[in-house]
């Protein structure tokens, strides 16, 4: 059975799910603005219940003064999160997954597309998963907490584990986020699988800037979610949107050859 463990000395939640070759590889989530590790939870339990090593790091904090010290100080946790799931022999376990919500999907692209931090900090992926990236004028929330939770989420449990978050950064949203990072992620050249998340009912997304993105990279999947709002890893189509993550993962594992394809169906 899957533990939860927080690690708050360590900066990170643990989701560990089973040990040894049973482990089908390590996926950690860096949460965007506003958000807090138990933002990510259920999401963990769900992917680690699949046999998936999850680690969520704090959320990314990225500097418009200091873009490139905040990628590699980031770059250095994600680092430092990964090799801390290393069996006995020092084995991780691999594919390792970058998952990155809003500010940081923005990041884990700007980090896995050359930009400077990556090489620093000595971090290393073989995918990644990009939710909710934000456009470069997208509007905020404006008014009230529930003005801000429409933005975010339509689904009454997230709505009120947002809520019932003393850590929650509320009006988070109102952050700019760094231009530099913001189209060093849309020119983001990542060598490695890439599958982008989108809610199509997301206020703060620019469409055709993401399928510009997904087009312009070597390997990459713009999968939109149906009626989704920002917080596309935790709205409504939750089990949905898990279910879309990992069939990429086990594709992953299978040199991106999906496992199952569709031969006849009636919808």
């Amino acid at each position: 059975m899957t533990e939860h463990h927080t690690q708050q000395d360590r900066g990170y939640t643990d989701h560990p799910g089973p040990r040894g070759p049973a482990v089908r590889g390590t996926v950690v989530v860096v949460p965007g603005r506003g958000e807090t590790r138990d933002t990510y939870t259920r999401l963990g339990k769900r992917l680690a219940a699949d046999a998936y090593r999850v680690r969520v790091v704090d959320a990314a904090r990225l500097d418009a003064e200091d873009p490139g010290g905040s990628l590699t100080r980031l770059g250095a946790r994600i680092a430092d999160a990964v090799a801390g799931t290393a069996d006995t022999d020092g084995t991780v376990a691999h594919p390792v997954v970058l998952l990155g919500a809003d500010t940081g999907a923005v990041a884990v692209a700007a980090l896995l597309g050359g930009e400077a931090g990556a090489p620093a900090a000595g971090l290393r992926a073989d995918a990644a998963v990009l939710a909710g990236i934000p456009a470069r004028t997208a509007a905020s929330p404006s008014g009230s907490w529930d003005d801000e939770l429409d933005v975010r989420t339509f689904c009454p449990a997230h709505r009120t584990a947002l809520t019932g978050d003393a850590a929650f950064g509320r009006g988070a949203l109102h952050e700019t986020v760094p231009e530099r990072l913001l189209a060093a992620a849309h020119a983001s050249e990542a060598d490695v699988p890439v599958l982008i998340l989108a809610g199509d009912a997301d206020p703060l997304a620019d469409r055709d800037a993401l399928t510009r993105t997904a087009k312009s990279l070597p390997q990459a999947r713009l999968s939109v979610v149906r009626d989704a709002r920002h917080d596309v890893l935790n709205d409504m189509q939750h089990r949905s949107v898990a279910a879309e993550i990992v069939t990429f993962l086990e594709a992953l594992r299978n040199g991106l050859v999906p496992l199952v394809t569709v031969e006849s169906s009636a919808w």
